[in-house]
This record gives structure tokens, C-alpha cells and sequence, in this order.
């Protein structure tokens, strides 16, 4: 088995546990977790399973080295120490990111120009060469200096997570595909209960609740920088993909609707679960939320409410949030979910919520406001 290898699950603010919990259930069990990130133990092939399972993370770091940087000189002989060869090719493209928060090294170009400094002479001592032409595969380095600690990563995965590939056309203000896959999680959803988003924009609520009931991997339908570099046994993409594929339960019945007001948001959302191969397992339809009215028992809203802020007047959202309050007034055995910045939603909604959680849709601080209706009878 391979030497273990330490990771970094990257997570947006709030959703670290969940994060967490999804690390563990892929079978990884030295699990630790920081604000915005799960740090995890694992052999190489992890950099492929968590980059195609994770629902709910933004990037898989391997992490090379921590150590404290309140000079130059600390940054570049931090960084010199790491065994670099051991990732980096000597034809890689390796360019630096950086940040710097709370710490006296607070220049982050200087900072970045220490870190591409000191791996270029660490790979001297092993390519024997003065030049890199950085024509290969590309590894991303980033340096992170928080309260004078310098994080020392190498990016697995290119492209944030929340782009799985199916998202071609997005409404005005979409919801990001991670915090959708989180709010489904946190939910108390399952495959065999009905689910609404009656403010579905793009569709990404009920596409990411599909892809959840059917368990299908959330990365199969993109690629990975990491899949380009020769320090990884190619095997290990291949193999997790071919587990991903056997692993789809694609013959779970779902009653999953979107509806809008929008008829363009509409149309985006059927083209968007179309290219995510639910199509014919999904029914979106233009309708106000005032019309709402569900057929069954037991089932769940889960929604991201116009905001008012790039969607919508705030007179539009508050009639908004009091026509959703009706409707669910008249919904007792169903539960509901909304993520919404609103301070005031639960005095236009009508009712306190059972629980709320904090957490951010990209910049924008918001709550999960949760109702709780009872759970279905056991079968």
C-alpha cells in the first residue's frame, strides 16, 4: 500500500462537518477539521476519489509542509526542505499562488516569488539543470500564511468542484452546485420522498438532489489537472472512475420538481438536467409559488428564495417569502428548507424556523432556515 499522504479537503464557511462527514464515508478515517478545510490521511488514490466524489468540498490539496514564516529567509528555506521531485517533473509548469492573512509576511507577490524561488532550487539539486522550460503537466502551487504559519499545497483540481459539467447555461444569480449538494445533505430528503424547489433558477437543487439519490459521483463528468501528471499511476483515475460507474443506483424512482416564475429560468434548468442526463427523470414547469400545492405526504421543499440583491426589489422578496409561509401552512407533514440572507424571513414567512445554520453563498452570509415537519412511516 501506498505511503500515506496528508490532504486538504478546501471548504466553504459552515459546511467543514459536512465536509467531514463526506471524507469519512469515502473510507478515510484520520480525519481533521479547521475553519475551511478537512485535513485527511490518505494513499494516492484519494486525490482521485475525493476529487470525483466530494459534493459539497471546493478543492482537493495535497498539503506538503506547515511551518512558521516571519521572514523571507524562513519562507525560502521552509519551502527548499519540501521534496518537491517527489511531485514535480522536471518539464512541469508550476506557478504560485498565494495569500496572506494576519501575518507579517504580508506581500503576496514577494511571497510568491520566495516559494517559486526556493522549489526551482530545490529541483536543481535533483534535474541537475539551471533552466525549466515549464512546457508539461501543471501543478499548481499555493502558499497560505495565516497568523505567521505558511500552508505549503499543491492544487489537485483546477477548476473549483461546484463545476461538474452539466451547468452550461445558469440563470441571473445561480447557487453554486456545492452549496445545492449541501443543502440536500443537510436536509432530511430521501429518494423515496417527493422534493420541490419552487424557486429552481437553474435547476441545480433538484439536479444535485438526482445525482445524490442515483449516487452518482459529482466529478464523472469533468477532468482533473491531477490526471495529467506522471508522479500519479494513471490506474488510480481509471479505477475510481469504473467504481463511480458500478456504484450508480440509476433505477431509484424520484419525484423531484422545479418550478419558477421565470419561464427563461425554466428553460435553462431543463437544458441544464438534460446535459446531466436526468431529463427524463426530472419535471420543471413555469408557476408562481403561490400556486404551489403538492399532491403527497412526507415530502420536502428545498429552495434558495430570490434575494434582492442581484434578483428581484425587496418588495418582490418579501411577497416572495410570505406566499412560500401560505403555502406551507397548509403543508403539515412536509418539511422545509431555505437558504436566504434575509434577517426578516421568519416574520415574513409567518412562523420562527426549528433550526438555522450560517453559512455563505459565495460572499453573502445567509441562514438555512429549516422547518421540520414529522418523518414518514417506517415501510
Amino acid at each position: 500500500m501506498d505511503t500515506k499522504i496528508e490532504l486538504i479537503a478546501t471548504s466553504p464557511m459552515g459546511l467543514e462537518a459536512v465536509v467531514a462527514r463526506e471524507v469519512r464515508e469515502l473510507g478515510y478515517n484520520e480525519v481533521k477539521v479547521e475553519n475551511g478545510k478537512v485535513l485527511f490521511l490518505a494513499d494516492k488514490s484519494a486525490i482521485a476519489r475525493a476529487n470525483l466524489w466530494l459534493r459539497t468540498a471546493d478543492r482537493v490539496l495535497v498539503k506538503m509542509g506547515e511551518f512558521p514564516a516571519t521572514t523571507f529567509d524562513e519562507l525560502f528555506e521552509g519551502v527548499k526542505a519540501l521534496p518537491w521531485p517527489d511531485w514535480i517533473p522536471e518539464d512541469a509548469e508550476f506557478p504560485v499562488e498565494g495569500r496572506s492573512h494576519k501575518s507579517q509576511l504580508s506581500s503576496v507577490p514577494a511571497c510568491q516569488g520566495i516559494v517559486k524561488k526556493a522549489v526551482v532550487e530545490k529541483m536543481k539539486q535533483r534535474y541537475a539543470t539551471e533552466w525549466f522550460r515549464e512546457e508539461g503537466p501543471r501543478y499548481v502551487i499555493e502558499v497560505a500564511l495565516l497568523n505567521d504559519m505558511a500552508t505549503i499545497t499543491i492544487d489537485t483540481t483546477g477548476p473549483g468542484l461546484h463545476k461538474r459539467g452539466y451547468r452550461k447555461l445558469i440563470t441571473e444569480a445561480p447557487l453554486k452546485e456545492t452549496m445545492a449538494a449541501a443543502m440536500v445533505l443537510l436536509s432530511r430528503w430521501r429518494a423515496e420522498r417527493p422534493l420541490i424547489d419552487p424557486f429552481c433558477g437553474s435547476g441545480t437543487i433538484p439536479i444535485e438532489a438526482a445525482m445524490i439519490a442515483w449516487n452518482i459521483a459529482p466529478g464523472l463528468r469533468r477532468e482533473f489537472p491531477a490526471e495529467a501528471w506522471p508522479t500519479l499511476d494513471p490506474a488510480i483515475w481509471e479505477q475510481a472512475r469504473e467504481e463511480a460507474y458500478d456504484l450508480v443506483r440509476d433505477d431509484e424512482p424520484l419525484d423531484i420538481i422545479g418550478s419558477d416564475i421565470d419561464p427563461a429560468a425554466i428553460e435553462v434548468a431543463k437544458a441544464n438536467a438534460k446535459k446531466a442526463g436526468l431529463s427524463g427523470e426530472l419535471k420543471f414547469h413555469e408557476e408562481p409559488v403561490a400556486k404551489l400545492w403538492p399532491q403527497s405526504d412526507y415530502g420536502c421543499i428545498i429552495t434558495n428564495p430570490p434575494y434582492g440583491e442581484r434578483i428581484g426589489t425587496s418588495d418582490e422578496v418579501e411577497k416572495a417569502i410570505r406566499q412560500l409561509g401560505t403555502v406551507f401552512e397548509k403543508l403539515p407533514t412536509w418539511s422545509l428548507f431555505a437558504l436566504s440572507p434575509s434577517k426578516q424571513f421568519e416574520h415574513y414567512f409567518g412562523r420562527a424556523s426549528d433550526k438555522k445554520r450560517k453559512l455563505f453563498n459565495g460572499r453573502i452570509e445567509c441562514q438555512l432556515l429549516q422547518y421540520l415537519g414529522p418523518l414518514p412511516p417506517r415501510r
